[in-house]
């Protein structure tokens, strides 16, 4: 266009391009504005998925499982199970309104087939709910995104359900006499008297055990046994051995719980012979000929499952008071062969020095099987854990 017929400032301010990049900007700051918003909120959006999907398989999992152990009678219970998981679970992310929404967001179906020899229950849970957005994200018009999960569970009370045989390999040295961080005694604002470490592994050993009990309560697919150990030698058959005291394998979990709660701390530290004994206790021999092969057979458990529990407060010192590179490759070396033999090892490293964590962690099966705990209610915490990844077996967990 022709600016020759207007007058000089109005030229001038015509062919004057200086204020491009300020409109430029000013359309632009929108755009700019929402791409940041939608990483933002892509960001907060996975975890809350995460978080819901965790919730929607613990929701569908305690449902499957007490319909299988019958602790939910009727497809109803189960349902309110599995709603009741999940909302309970959310609960610790989100806020009244979103609990809210995952409430009536979320579906639960129940089908139950039956065989002349088995039963088995599907759970599937479908659930979403609407996740506030940035203000970023807003200038484009998205107020909330929708998130949502799904998952299914399948359990039953077939006859080829997998059975477990699990060791407890339990330090009793010395320093299990010491003291947590966990009052058990007031005098009036003050503490009086500490849990001791002894007893602490004692109460997280009954945790344990009550998981398992309610995993199985007919006590027909779990057996249990535990070797304690310090650097006592004592003789059996005729062999020097590290191993203090131990419970033999047996059905449930009352036997090995009356042993736990008589063990007490003594002595050094060296797990090399109870993770053999252990070993030798629970591998399955391959003709099939072995105790435990043989005990669940008589059941009719055709599918066993084989664990180890290794736990320590310490490092391997023996009877020395300190740590002995020999010792910690002993056991080191142990908990190979017992890999080898198709045992799988949780470790618990309970207020434990760092060779006695990394110890444990090297022993410990691949997958997530190593606890390390600072305080006896991370210690309960981590052998519950532990019973509940054991018995997934009785429950088959499909997303």
């Amino acid at each position: 266009m022709s600016t020759s017929f207007l007058h000089p400032c109005l030229r001038r301010m015509f062919s004057d391009r200086g204020g491009n990049f300020g409109i430029t900007t000013a359309i632009m700051a929108p755009v700019l504005l929402g791409v940041v918003g939608m990483a933002l909120d892509y960001s907060n959006a996975m975890l809350s998925k995460r978080q819901l999907q965790e919730a929607t398989d613990a929701g569908a999992l305690a449902a499957a499982t007490a319909l299988a152990n019958g602790t939910a009678s009727t497809t109803a219970d189960a349902e309110m199970i599995a709603r009741n998981f999940v909302s309970g679970q959310m609960a610790n992310y989100v806020g009244s309104d979103a609990l809210n929404s995952i409430k009536v967001g979320t579906s639960v179906t129940v089908n139950v087939s039956t065989t002349a020899t088995s039963k088995s229950y599907k759970v599937a849970i479908d659930t979403s709910y609407p996740v506030a957005t940035t203000p970023f994200l807003s200038v484009l018009g998205y107020k909330t995104l929708n998130i949502g999960a799904s998952t299914s569970t399948s359990s039953g009370t077939s006859d080829t359900k997998t059975a477990l045989s699990m060791e407890l390999v339990l330090d009793q040295s010395g320093s299990m006499g010491e003291n947590t961080t966990t009052c058990a005694t007031y005098n009036g604002k003050n503490c009086k008297t500490y849990v001791t470490k002894i007893d602490a592994l004692k109460k997280a050993a009954n945790a344990l055990f009550a998981a398992l009990d309610t995993a199985d309560p007919d006590h027909s697919l779990v057996r249990t046994g535990a070797y304690s150990y310090n650097n006592g030698l004592i003789y059996k058959d005729a062999q020097k051995t590290q191993i203090k005291s131990m419970s033999g394998m047996s059905w449930g979990t009352a036997t090995t719980a009356t042993y736990v709660s008589g063990i007490t701390a003594n002595g050094g530290t060296d797990a090399t012979e109870p993770m053999r004994q252990a070993t030798l206790s629970v591998t399955k021999a391959l003709d099939g000929s072995d105790v435990e092969t043989q005990a669940h057979a008589a059941k009719g458990n055709n599918n066993v499952s084989r664990y180890i529990i290794l736990m320590t407060d310490g490092e391997m010192t023996g009877n020395t008071g300190v740590w002995q590179q020999s010792f910690d490759q002993n056991v080191r070396d142990q908990c190979d062969a017992t890999k080898t033999a198709g045992i799988k090892i949780f470790t618990v490293a309970f207020m434990a020095p760092d060779k006695g964590k990394q110890l444990l962690q090297y022993c410990a099966s691949p997958g997530g099987n190593y606890y390390e705990a600072e305080t006896m209610e991370k210690l309960v915490a981590s052998f519950t854990s532990i019973a509940k990844e054991a018995t997934k077996a009785l429950t088959l967990l499909t997303n």
